[in-house]
């Protein structure tokens, strides 16, 4: 099993939008980052943790826990004109973008990213690395344990 932590503006995708829609699980649609692509199509897992975190917005921090609940296929906003996310470059043939499906395990209360800054434990903590502009990122083990078990209630 692996973990990662994957981020939402919350005005796209919020932990509330993941726990009112149908079966509790949402697409994670718009990744436009080959790296954090690489790790939904090489790198997930149905089951693999998932750390749901609201980014650009007055507060942001981690929201609650969700699992991957699909394996990747390709994002269908890649292919529609109208969207925000289009990319004339992909084809249904040849889709450059994929996604998963994420679940909702429990919305937490707000963890936000100053008090995850001021914790020695998760200094390594890919998020917390100055310049990381990824959308999804993993996290280690350890750090999982200590988030899931030390910081956010049961």
């Amino acid at each position: 099993m692996k973990y990662w932590l994957m981020k939402s503006e919350p005005e796209e995708a919020s932990i509330d939008d993941l726990a009112n829609a149908p079966r509790q699980t949402l697409a994670w649609t718009g990744v436009r980052n080959y790296q954090a692509r690489n790790f939904m199509r090489d790198g997930m897992q149905i089951g693999d943790g998932v750390l749901f975190y609201h980014s650009s917005c007055a507060v942001p921090g981690i929201a609650g826990i969700a699992e991957v609940a699909s394996t990747p296929y390709p994002d269908p906003t890649q292919f529609d004109p109208a969207s925000p996310y289009h990319d004339p470059k992909a084809s249904r043939e040849a889709p450059r973008w994929v996604l998963v499906d994420v679940k909702l395990v429990r919305k937490t209360p707000l963890l936000p990213l100053s008090e995850l800054r001021d914790i020695p434990e998760l200094a390594s903590l890919q998020i917390l690395a100055k310049g990381n502009r990824l959308s999804v990122t993993p996290v280690a083990p350890e750090h999982w344990e200590f988030i899931t078990t030390r910081l956010l209630p049961a």
